[in-house]
């Protein structure tokens, strides 16, 4: 499957934020369990942060990235895109 990376800047105060990150952990974890390799995190200077994941295709991870409760509530802007491996383990 594919790699996909949403790269996304927080876009509301951190009180308002931090209300969702356990519904938006909750739905990494789902993803995770579901197959789709997801990890999440966030830049160390805050603001911002970056989920990686894997996906049949561009729509259905625009599917997976619509569903995510930070992006659900309006707490991000974020960008998509396909992530092109040149080398990885063997």
């Amino acid at each position: 499957m594919p790699w996909f990376v949403k790269i996304e800047r927080g876009i509301v105060d951190k009180q308002t934020f931090d209300q969702h990150v356990p519904a938006h952990c909750a739905y990494v974890r789902k993803l995770i369990a579901a197959g789709h390799q997801a990890r999440t995190g966030y830049w160390a200077e805050r603001g911002g942060g970056m989920m990686l994941f894997q996906a049949s295709s561009l729509a259905a991870a625009k599917a997976i990235v619509e569903a995510d409760p930070l992006v659900q509530h309006q707490c991000v802007h974020y960008e998509l895109h396909e992530w092109c491996i040149v080398e990885e383990p063997r």
